[in-house]
């Protein structure tokens, strides 16, 4: 194991910008503009799967040169692209003696041009035998030995590049994550809504209660929020006559990181005219089993130790039923009741807040670590959620369902509150508890309450967190896996912990 800041290791790089130096002596651009391929690995592999003798179609291949073995006038190796590896065949008879030398003096990582003719070995591995080969990008830095690789999580987060080079099933991750965004769109583009894009810059940050992150406009000489949700903005698109509308996009909270936590997360927001929560359940259900049929195949799934099934339809259940279930209280009891209780599991640091964080608090420790299989959680709580339409016949409530898969919620969903006078007073209860030191609520948007002053619809609206979906559907057990280039603390250690290739 190699240090970074290691003599050896400096030694190793010092001789690749020796190389440099012979490339371009023989003649060669150690790093070219471009390189016209006829074929990628995969099409290769396919075309010529059942060749018995050497074709006589010259094919023109690319990639980073990652093995190579040497046996004296000749050398076998791998070249990686963006669809696999393709072993490749040098042999001194073939491409002359000086270009042989030369041949040899490429190291692992580097990035080479061949053109050839295709082959089967005696193993019966599909070849690419190298008429001519071009460098076209000189790797400076060893890639991680081939059966140790880039282990440790830090540094594989933090030197993704790396990362995705040295693990195949990395790359395939983030190909399966591509592929859900994808038929997320597909589904919802084919039941008529249309996708939008709202604020990331906002003069206020609304839409959810969570801590922002601030920054400020030189020109305008004003303070701006990066969005915690999209939500006050869609709503807007509501009242304009768009009826179906979505967004996929970041939203940026300036809270913890943990493994289902980062301060910028993907998520998908979704609003639909004329729908209450109930409707909106059903279409959550059929986009996540579709997402899984379409990307994965299947509706089952491991996550952790869990046997996962999204199959529709799934369990509901209210918030209430829930606690009484796994707590053993009722949620309707006074803020003193509830911090009695609290006290008395030995939690405490919460004797100042209000009955919606208690609630949720208590939720949180006691409730959402058991529900495993999709479920959805209704009737919440008035106090939880602000921009939510009360539930019918009992104005305690709101009409908001929440999906919790292996004690993790995956989506967030209302009946649109779109009373202007309701949702008024919401807020100025929000402005009374950031009075008193609570950063986590609503502010007061008096243009989204001038828009829904217009006319709102009858809406449902759904939130599901993209990052947290892919987790779930490729059994990643932290949120940093699914993310290309998570939020890292800039003192952290570097590459100590690579294991680096033997140079040839």
């Amino acid at each position: 194991m190699e240090k970074k800041d290691s003599p050896e290791l400096s030694e190793l790089i010092k001789q690749r910008y020796d190389k440099i130096e012979e490339f371009e002596a023989a003649g060669e651009t150690p790093y070219s503009y471009s390189y016209s391929r006829t074929h990628t690995s995969k099409e290769v592999l396919d075309k010529f799967n059942d060749i018995t003798e050497e074709s006589k179609e010259e094919i023109r291949i690319a990639g980073r040169f990652v093995t190579r073995r040497g046996h004296g006038k000749t050398c076998f190796g791998h070249i990686l692209d963006g669809d696999g590896k393709i072993q490749i065949y040098a042999k001194k008879d073939v491409i002359g003696d000086d270009r042989f030398k030369l041949f040899q003096k490429l190291d692992i990582g580097d990035f080479i041009g061949i053109d050839g003719h295709v082959f089967k070995t005696k193993t019966g591995e599909i070849t690419v035998k190298v008429n001519k080969f071009n460098l076209l990008t000189k790797s400076l830095h060893p890639l991680p030995e081939k059966w140790h690789g880039l282990t440790n999580k830090e540094i594989r987060y933090r030197q993704r590049y790396v990362d995705l080079i040295s693990n195949a099933e990395v790359r395939d991750l983030f190909i399966i994550r591509s592929n859900i965004i994808a038929a997320i769109r597909r589904f919802l583009i084919d039941q008529g809504f249309i996708e939008v894009e709202t604020p990331i810059l906002q003069v206020q940050a609304g839409g959810a209660a969570a801590r922002p992150f601030e920054s400020y406009h030189n020109a305008l000489d004003m303070k701006l929020y990066m969005r915690i949700a999209p939500e006050l903005y869609l709503k807007r698109l509501l009242v304009g006559g768009l009826e179906k509308v979505f967004e996929i996009g970041k939203s940026f909270r300036n809270e913890g990181i943990s493994y289902k936590h980062n301060p910028e997360y993907t998520m998908l927001e979704a609003y639909q005219a004329y729908v209450d929560y109930e409707e909106v359940m059903k279409n959550t259900e059929a986009l996540v089993e579709k997402v899984m049929n379409d990307v994965l195949g299947t509706t089952k799934v491991k996550y952790k130790d869990f046997d996962l099934d999204f199959k529709a339809p799934w369990k509901r259940m209210t918030l209430a039923d829930l606690v009484k279930e796994h707590a053993g209280i009722d949620i309707n009891l006074s803020e003193e009741e509830l911090h009695k209780y609290l006290k008395g599991k030995g939690i405490e640091g919460y004797e100042e807040e209000r009955k919606g964080k208690l609630i949720n608090l208590i939720y949180d420790k006691f409730v959402e670590p058991h529900i495993i299989q999709p479920t959805f959680i209704t009737d919440y709580p008035i106090e939880t959620s602000p921009l939510a339409k009360k539930k019918r016949g009992n104005d305690r409530l709101v009409e908001r369902f929440e999906v919790v898969v292996a004690g993790m919620e995956l989506a967030n969903a209302f009946s649109e509150l779109n009373d202007p006078r309701d949702q008024r007073a919401r807020f100025e209860e929000q402005l009374k508890r950031k009075a008193e030191g609570d950063m986590e609520t609503e502010s007061m948007d008096e243009d989204y309450l001038n828009a829904l002053e217009y006319g709102m619809p009858p809406a449902g609206g759904l939130g599901i967190g993209i990052d947290r979906l892919v987790m779930l559907m490729t059994n990643s057990s932290s949120i940093r896996d699914v993310i290309l280039f998570p939020h890292m603390r800039p003192e952290a250690k570097q590459a100590e912990d690579i294991v680096f290739t033997k140079e040839e």
